[in-house]
């Protein structure tokens, strides 16, 4: 594992900068915090710290980076790039360092006092003398280029050294010291607009992941795979639309009913002549192909019968019935025994185009499948859409660490409670929200259990009339995290109220935890969190209500 980066993407000096931070990020552990290019604005000036280490149980240690060739002569520091100049790295860091406490004194949320700290001076592309002795600059204080490897070691051996000064920061104190350098509140009084802002940047990062598909157009068959909040669904969909503006017959499908949904209402915004030919689910398609529809609750015949009904169907179907191109989103749900049905429903079983996007982290159901062809595998590495905040939360339940771009929000909130308590509590927690201004439509009150009685009496409605809800804008959506994956709300309430069976509760919990877009409530007992999402989790959650 390695630290967290504020911001995602930082911006370097030079390249001697940008290795140093690279090197040290992957030597530090995953609940360290490593900042890079922090301003600071007071009545003397402006002052710009180029990295900060916030080190749990270590302490903060403030660096100036200095690249090309670094000398001491007579007392003076010179750096040689080109020309030569006089700098002052030390004077630098410390200003910096003491800048950090002024403002951390000053910040309304801040009340943890001094936490341990030092200055030092790095020099990536610098071998200093054996001999070097400086008046502001101890030998331990300054890590040249033959100690940018083990820096890590350098930096926490020098904090030690400062520990009859002030407290190390807890890791409590290091999740509130990203909040005041890195997060920033949401108005309510702007509410609306923020929001309607925050999804205009999210939706510019995700079409920024069309380059994939640029760069995938020539390969008739791909797995990409991509955690929470990397674009898939919207990936999908552009695959789907761009096949079928090709002149392909195309097929866009999915397991949840939900998220078919979504996709159908999606779909409808693009030109007829770009709307795939078939959008649902992958049960519905059968049975538009005449197979007997069946019950909810009888799962051999959605495992089992209908697949197999669907594949003899299939071979029998006219080419003009059967597609060019098949697009699956969420693929980690569809079943081994479906993805013979998935093959004969193409014109070209055999290398026509299949395209699926999966995350591993959300295989929530108990049946196991992959698809039984080979494809290329695709990775997406970057959360485009959860705040810094909420990304924290489940970034350890993640199959592989992501570089996090949503941006900066509100801490996430939590509040302990009995399991059998989390939908009452959760019921408080929605109206609080509503009171604070959020609209109704921009709220979802998931479940990871028994379902919520206004959802089982919806549902009694019928799944159509059900999902119907989502869009509604008169009342915020109450739903299960078994049906959830794929969609997301502007706020999510999670009632962490049981699991039916703790053999698949953490990829649930992973589920529920990443459907907020820019603010999440977990109401829920904190021994059971851990016991399924592990000591993480419980310490992001519990550093996240502290704050409030």
């Amino acid at each position: 594992m390695t630290a967290r980066v504020f911001p995602a993407e930082p911006t370097f000096e030079s390249a001697a900068e940008q290795s140093f931070v690279q090197a040290l990020r992957d030597q530090l552990p995953d609940d360290a915090v490593l900042f890079c290019n922090l301003r600071f604005t007071d009545r003397s000036g402006d002052r710009e710290a180029d990295v900060v280490v916030a080190w749990p149980g270590v302490g903060v240690a403030v660096i100036e980076v200095k690249g090309g060739s670094v000398s001491l002569r007579e007392g003076q520091w010179w750096q040689t790039g080109g020309k030569s100049k006089a700098i002052h790295p030390v004077e630098q860091a410390l200003k910096c360092k003491y800048a950090l406490r002024d403002f951390l004194y000053r910040h309304p949320r801040w009340s943890r006092g001094n936490p341990r700290s030092n200055h030092f001076v790095a020099l990536p592309t610098t071998v200093l003398p054996a001999d070097f002795a400086a008046p502001d600059a101890p030998r331990w204080l300054v890590i040249d280029s033959t100690e940018t490897a083990h820096a890590a070691g350098r930096i926490s051996s020098a904090l030690r050294r400062t520990e009859e000064v002030h407290d190390a920061p807890t890791p409590d104190d290091v999740e509130l010291l990203v909040d005041c350098l890195a997060g920033t509140a949401i108005p309510q009084a702007d509410l609306v607009a923020d929001l309607a802002e925050r999804e205009a940047a999210c939706d510019l990062l995700t079409h920024a992941q069309a380059k994939v598909l640029d760069y995938l157009s020539s390969n008739p068959r791909v797995e990409i795979r991509g955690g929470a909040g990397s674009g898939k669904t919207w990936l999908a969909i552009e695959k789907a639309r761009r096949l079928t503006a090709d002149g392909q017959r195309v097929a866009l499908m999915c397991y949840s009913r939900g998220l078919a949904e979504y996709l159908r209402r999606r779909v409808l915004t693009l030109p007829a002549r770009q709307r795939p030919a078939y959008v649902g689910t992958f049960h519905n398609l059968g049975i538009s192909w005449g197979v007997a529809p069946g019950s909810d609750d009888d799962s051999s015949y959605w495992e089992q019968q209908l697949p197999e009904t669907m594949a003899s169907l299939a071979e029998g179907l006219p080419a003009e019935e059967r597609f060019d191109a098949i697009v699956i989103d969420e693929a980690q749900d569809f079943a081994e025994s479906w993805w013979p049905a998935v093959l004969a429903a193409l014109r070209r079983p055999d290398d026509g185009c299949l395209y699926v996007f999966s995350d591993e982290g959300q295989r929530v159901f108990a049946r196991q499948g992959r698809p039984t062809v080979p494809l290329v595998p695709i990775e997406l590495p970057e959360n485009l859409r959860n705040t810094k905040q909420i990304a924290g939360t489940f970034s350890s339940l993640a199959p592989a660490q992501m570089r996090i771009r949503g941006g900066s929000g509100v801490p996430v909130r939590f509040l302990p409670c009995a399991a059998e308590d989390a939908i009452s509590v959760a019921d408080d927690a929605a109206d609080a929200l509503l009171d604070e201004g959020w609209p109704p439509d921009s709220l979802a009150l998931l479940t990871t259990y028994s379902r919520h009685p206004v959802q089982v009496e919806r549902q009694a409605a019928g799944q159509d009339a059900y999902w119907a809800t989502y869009w509604d804008d008169d009342d915020l959506f109450y739903g299960h995290v078994l049906g959830f994956k794929g969609l997301e709300r502007p706020a999510v309430v999670l009632a962490v109220n049981g699991f039916r069976s703790e053999e698949r509760a953490r990829e649930m919990l992973y589920v529920g935890l990443s459907r907020a877009r820019d603010l999440l409530v977990v109401c829920g007992d904190l021994e059971l969190i851990g016991r399924v999402g592990g000591e993480a989790v419980v310490r992001r959650l519990t550093a996240g209500n502290e704050r409030r």
